[in-house]
């Protein structure tokens, strides 16, 4: 009896942990509504079919957890945020490189700054193997993520020193 009522309480879901990237998705939807207040209709319009979208897929995964809750397969914890505990490092190693991506693009611009974080990410979570394979997937995503957003879509995302070198030449 002990085991079978072992065997249901690790077959139920960790539904904190679940919900919190769609609650920060929610909380995002609502600020950047509020941030596109004041742009041109053409932008409102967008904005709201994508973050109609969005809130549709948070409304979805909150359904699919109520009712997890409802039939006892899930609860609220965040067990999954600590377990397995080797992972806990890269975790925290990760939260780091986000905070300082934002602190740091700034003055280091878009494109450096997500080159440094997306090499460094990459290199945390592959324990530091694949070296070439991952700086050059990380210039070619910052490269192209530079060419899309700020030469395509004229996208105001902060210049640093390469943003001031294209600049200059083009």
């Amino acid at each position: 009896m002990a085991d079978d009522a072992e065997a249901q309480e690790k077959k139920r879901v960790s539904i904190g942990s679940e919900l919190i990237i769609p609650v920060a998705a929610l909380a995002f939807t609502v600020y950047y509504f509020y941030t596109i207040w004041d742009a041109p209709w053409t932008a409102q319009v967008a904005a709201f079919i994508v973050g109609s979208v969005l809130i549709l897929l948070v409304v979805l995964i909150l359904i699919k957890s109520f009712r997890q809750l409802s039939r006892g397969d899930g609860e609220i914890n965040f067990d999954n945020l600590i377990e397995p505990r080797s992972y806990i490092p890269k975790r925290l190693t990760l939260l780091g490189l986000t905070i300082a991506y934002i602190f740091v693009v700034p003055w280091m611009g878009f494109t450096i700054t997500t080159f440094l974080f997306l090499s460094l990410a990459m290199l945390v979570l592959s324990d530091f193997t694949k070296k070439r394979l991952i700086l050059s997937l990380s210039a070619t995503l910052s490269l192209g993520g530079y060419l899309l957003f700020i030469v395509a879509f004229k996208t105001r995302f902060p210049a640093g020193p390469f943003e001031n070198l294209m600049n200059g030449l083009f």
